[in-house]
């Protein structure tokens, strides 16, 4: 009997690794590389092992895949989802910070290998990646944060709905139903499983869910991506090579990333050094924003973005300041924001709030806003 267990082991053993060999040859190539990042700041020196990492991850509006263009905003290849990810030193946390595409900002001159795109201020946020590409929206968040961004990514929107498919659908939750058939959009209300399709439409649906718009869409696309997330950590999508396999080719044809991060092995080795991150420490907040004073339709930074800035520049927790409203990948399928500790961590039950912190009644009309579950 023992003979056997061990053959049978051995036989899985071979075949596992036979996988995962063509897995790497028929995806390692069809990863997009870009180009080296001209920095706008030098990159601050760490001690320790490891440094911490910034990956500005953005989805592209190119609007040229099928069901893509959904709504005529905001086009002309600029980013339509951008956020900057920040990774703890020791690897232990992570928390993505959205940056508005409709705020308005100082654009620097971009630097890249067909030239210089000319700066405007002010200009549209997502302006950067439709004059300069992904080096030109990297570059303007360090001249606007002052923060060294390690790595870009660049996903196409059209293997979005490629990776959902490929780990059989992610939960989300809606408060109403999506009734808009000017956009081809129809969605049930309550806790469900969406596929590809419907995954697109859900954080790119902006008429109906959210009284509050693009920033209402902006924490529906936290809530999915925590919960996408949540999906592919789970045991349930690393247990079956079919569907590893799977979401990894979905990833490698819909992707583009800088240089350093242009191969297969080099992504894995970025990934493998997360896993040791808890669930519950990936979260995700938006930029402190405000009004901007001419123009009541577009968004500014708030001053205080300036201190989260240098939270991340000191690898520092979001504290409770920052992290009132954010949304963990541990329990995503709500959106709901967990109240959290000056840790960054989520308070006892998720759901208690401390000092300064809104009550039970505010968060939940703030979530109803947002096109999020209560």
């Amino acid at each position: 009997m023992l003979r056997v267990v061990l053959a049978t082991q051995l036989v899985l053993a071979l075949i596992t690794a036979l996988v995962v060999t063509i897995a790497y040859q028929r995806i390692d190539g069809r990863i997009e590389a870009g180009e080296e990042i001209p920095h706008q700041v030098s990159k601050k020196k760490h001690t320790g092992p490891k440094a911490p990492l910034n990956i500005l991850v953005m989805g592209i509006d190119e609007r040229d895949c099928e069901g893509c263009g959904i709504d005529s905003e905001g086009g002309a290849g600029g980013s339509d989802v951008s956020i900057l990810l920040h990774v703890s030193a020791d690897r232990r946390s992570a928390y993505g910070v959205s940056l508005p595409r409709d705020a308005m900002v100082a654009r620097p001159d971009c630097e890249s290998p067909d030239g210089t795109a000319a700066g405007a201020d002010p200009a549209l946020f997502n302006t950067a990646y439709a004059v300069g590409g992904p080096l030109c929206a990297v570059q303007t968040v360090e001249s606007l944060t002052g923060l060294y961004i390690d790595h870009y990514l660049v996903l196409e929107f059209g293997g979005f709905v490629d990776m959902v498919d490929a780990v059989g659908g992610v939960t989300v939750c809606l408060p109403k139903a999506v009734n808009d058939p000017e956009h081809n959009i129809f969605l049930d209300a309550g806790t469900q499983e969406l596929d590809g399709r419907d995954s697109l439409n859900y954080v790119r649906e902006r008429s109906q869910l959210s009284v509050t718009g693009d920033i209402g869409r902006m924490k529906r696309q936290q809530a999915f991506i925590a919960s996408l997330l949540n999906r592919v950590l789970s045991a349930g999508t690393l247990a079956q090579p079919t569907r590893v396999y799977d979401f990894l080719t979905a990833v490698a044809d819909s992707i583009r990333v800088d240089e350093d991060l242009d191969s297969l092995r080099k992504l894995t080795d970025m990934a493998l050094e997360f896993r040791h991150t808890d669930l519950g420490e990936i979260r995700f907040v938006t930029v402190p924003f405000e009004a901007y004073p001419a123009d009541a339709n577009r968004l500014q930074w708030a001053p205080e973005a300036d201190r989260l800035w240098k939270r991340i520049a000191a690898d520092e927790p979001l504290g409770r300041d920052f992290s009132e409203d954010s949304i963990s990948a541990a329990d995503p399928p709500d959106g709901t924001p967990d109240a959290g500790d000056p840790s960054g961590s989520p308070s006892p039950g998720g759901k208690s709030p401390g000092p300064g912190q809104p009550d039970e009644e505010t968060r939940r009309a703030q979530a109803l806003a947002n096109g999020l579950c209560a």
